[in-house]
């Protein structure tokens, strides 16, 4: 087995990892490269390739303190993936069962993005480059957003 070089790896921890799979595959075009079944049922170990980075995946084991986001009441994680649609891909994901968070929107920072939260709890920020923009270009950007009113600010 060769796991694609990359330095850094996110291992996602599930209730149902058989499941979150399929459903990363299906909402996400996520491709299986390798799974570690257990006898009793769950994957001890699963490797997926997402967008060309690999993300590892298992599932809890309560004993050895590795508990998935349902289990835990939420994640104050996200993972970030960026795709060639977004649109696309949020509804995509919401077929299959994910939630959205927020509206997909256009971003100061110059991307189009979409919020979900998977059925295992895990959150997703889904985006779509729409401006290559430099540092100082959103620095100026976030300084415009930032002077105006908004809602629940005196």
């Amino acid at each position: 087995m060769e796991t694609k070089a990359q330095n850094v790896i996110p291992q996602l921890i599930v209730d149902g990892g058989a499941a979150a799979i399929d459903f990363y595959v299906r909402a996400f075009g996520a491709r299986e490269l390798y799974r570690l079944p257990e006898s009793d049922g769950r994957v001890a170990h699963a490797e997926l390739e997402l967008a060309g980075s690999v993300i590892m995946l298992a599932d809890e084991y309560p004993d050895l303190k590795c508990i998935g986001p349902r289990r835990l009441g939420g994640t104050p994680c996200a993972l970030t993936v960026y795709v060639d649609d977004v649109d696309r891909v949020v509804a995509q994901a919401i077929a299959a069962g994910a939630k959205a968070e927020r509206p997909i929107e256009d971003e100061f920072y110059g991307d189009r993005v979409g919020w979900l939260r998977d059925p295992f709890g895990h959150r997703w920020a889904i985006h779509t480059r729409r401006e290559q923009l430099s540092a100082d270009e959103i620095k100026a950007r976030y300084a415009e957003l930032m002077a105006k009113p908004r809602a629940g600010n005196p």
